[in-house]
């Protein structure tokens, strides 16, 4: 991380596409705890950039912990605290003076459950665009086009945009949330069981979603379905509680040598299904 290039800390500066490919993102001996309770202990790892990194562990290991760690939505929680570095574009997002409002501009998040806003599938997409300062119609038409394109959904829903968001299918819905976090064009994409309130077509659509996105895009997914893990991810990053029921990274590598050659024996037990 630290021989990236180096972005203001307000995160304003304007990137070309060659800088988008060439942030970094990563942590280095990061603890996280509510109150007294640690979440997450000593984890260090670095994202590869436009690829996808899949997290996986069993249930209160900290994986939806960590995933927040990335564009700080474990600020909105009042007895958080976070010891050790973060870094994104080579600047470390934790410290003093940085614009969190840019900072989750630039890594945007996608939730378990479909959230779409009580307002049209237009004004879903076109929501985060209007609060960065964006008025003109046709630059919001193309960006909601555009979007939605990328969400693989604009053929869908290109004759229903006056429509509620919630009006469409669980699976739509979640590929209008993902147009959403498009739209302000981010570099990091985060995803918190993006498909756990899916069926398997729809979830399948996610998959090839995500696997189309990677190519311009650092995705960051926590699931616990170890199946689309090994499906869609370049990368795998095991966590488990440690004896003090505090998430550790037990081991990070390529998923491919994750689920067929694994260092560790607590990665081969998680896998096969021996535990978790």
């Amino acid at each position: 991380m630290n021989n990236m290039p180096k972005v203001a800390k307000t995160f304003n500066r304007q990137y070309t596409e060659n800088d988008r490919k060439r942030g970094s993102l990563g942590m280095k001996n990061v603890n996280l705890f509510y109150g007294s309770f640690q979440a997450v202990k000593e984890i260090t790892l670095d994202i590869h950039t436009c690829s996808i990194t899949a997290i996986i562990g069993p249930s209160g290991c900290g994986k939806s912990s960590m995933l927040r760690i990335f564009n700080r939505m474990n600020d909105l929680i009042p007895s958080a605290r976070i010891e050790g570095k973060v870094e994104f574009g080579g600047i470390d997002i934790y410290e003093p003076g940085v614009d969190v409002v840019e900072l989750r501009k630039r890594i945007g998040m996608v939730f378990q459950k479909p959230n779409p806003f009580p307002m049209s599938i237009y004004d879903n997409v076109a929501f985060g665009p209007r609060r960065h300062g964006i008025r003109n119609r046709f630059a919001l038409d193309e960006i909601v086009e555009k979007s939605l394109m990328q969400a693989a959904l604009w053929d869908e829903v290109k004759d229903k945009m006056g429509q509620s968001g919630l009006s469409i299918s669980g699976g739509q819905q979640q590929r209008l949330c993902i147009a959403r976090v498009l739209a302000v064009e981010p570099e990091v994409i985060l995803m918190d069981e993006p498909c756990s309130a899916l069926d398997p077509i729809a979830t399948l659509k996610i998959e090839d979603l995500m696997s189309t996105l990677a190519s311009n895009y650092t995705i960051v997914i926590v699931t616990h379905n170890m199946q689309q893990a090994a499906r869609v991810s370049d990368m795998t990053a095991f966590l488990m509680v440690d004896d003090d029921h505090a998430g550790r990274l037990v081991e990070y590598g390529e998923t491919a040598e994750i689920f067929t050659n694994p260092n560790n024996k607590k990665t081969e037990d998680y896998i096969t299904g021996r535990f978790g």
